[in-house]
């Protein structure tokens, strides 16, 4: 039984956001909204080692930073009301500047994709799998539905309606997120091994739908494409070129952090020959490698703060 949910659909959405920088979106296709750049841009940059203010943005920086991705002010606002709602940022002023701080949920939020979206972990098939079963009453669809969703976002493959399957690396972040979103109460978790009756990695291609990851992969890659053409042999310049190569980045890692997110990490002898994933993460490695210092310190330039201060990092 193959996962076909919105979360993969609205993967798309994020996928297709690289195309803002590419010049080469179709006709009705969707851009990154401007709510996912704001994320992305607070996990890059508003985070500091020290703590000074960590995770706090003026409202004058975010607007100006979000006009280099073509989101006009009205936009920038809306966004940033939305985020506050949803509990992501809180308004503070600093300095006489107006402003939003992360949240410690949002804090909380960013760090848990941090390792996802930078380092890509790999399971072992020797490590064996994570079992979810639940179990929610038809009166608390709503919850039901949440924990469909963030076991998706987990990376977790469909067994049956209710036991869901993971390699076991990622046994203690879902122990972290189930509880944190109040949804531990309608799982056990249990550590596993296939032991009958079919062929496992005829069985991952039914608890995972790999041929849907394939295609995502393939449509960042192609997608990203030209941008890796521009900026290969190109040394980022002091003033538009930091700009851009922010603009760039930002970009392309919103259309990036989603992917990891629906990929498991599964172990490479169950993967297809030539899996899209590797070569997908190896040319989002390759722009990281390129852009991420120019992008910022045009950051810098635009919000003041003074060098070694914001942590690059960024989840959703």
């Amino acid at each position: 039984m193959t996962i076909v949910n919105e979360s993969v659909q609205r993967a798309r959405g994020y996928v297709a956001g690289v195309t803002a920088f590419t010049g080469t979106r179709r006709a009705g296709e969707p851009r990154a909204s401007p709510r996912a750049l704001i994320v992305t841009i607070y996990g890059l940059y508003a985070r500091d080692q020290a703590g000074r203010a960590g995770g706090w943005l003026s409202v004058a920086a975010l607007i100006r930073l979000m006009g280099a991705l073509g989101a006009d002010q009205a936009a920038v606002r809306s966004s940033i009301s939305r985020l506050k709602q949803r509990g992501i940022l809180e308004p503070l002023r600093l300095g006489g500047a107006a402003g939003y701080a992360l949240s410690q949920r949002g804090r909380e939020i960013l760090a848990e994709g941090d390792s996802r979206i930078f380092e890509r972990p790999r399971a072992r098939l020797a490590d064996g799998w994570l079992l979810a079963v639940f179990s929610v009453p038809e009166r608390e669809r709503g919850r039901r539905h949440a924990l469909r969703s963030r076991l998706t976002w987990l990376g977790f493959g469909t067994v049956s309606a209710g036991v869901w399957i993971a390699p076991a690396h990622l046994a203690g972040e879902t122990r972290d997120v189930l509880a944190r979103d109040g949804l531990s109460g309608y799982v056990d978790l249990f550590s596993a091994g296939y032991l009958a009756f079919g062929d496992l990695r005829e069985q991952v291609g039914c608890w995972w739908d790999l041929d849907r990851l394939e295609r995502l992969y393939q449509e960042f890659l192609d997608l990203s494409w030209p941008v890796r053409e521009r900026w290969h042999g190109r040394r980022a310049r002091a003033g538009g070129d930091g700009e851009a190569a922010f603009a760039d980045y930002v970009l392309a890692l919103t259309a990036w952090r989603r992917l990891p997110y629906l990929d498991p990490g599964l172990p490479a002898e169950l993967l297809p020959a030539d899996w899209h994933g590797a070569r997908a993460a190896s040319a989002f490695g390759a722009l990281r490698a390129r852009l991420a210092a120019p992008a910022r310190a045009h950051v810098l330039a635009v919000t003041g703060q003074p060098p070694g201060g914001p942590v690059e990092s960024a989840a959703d």
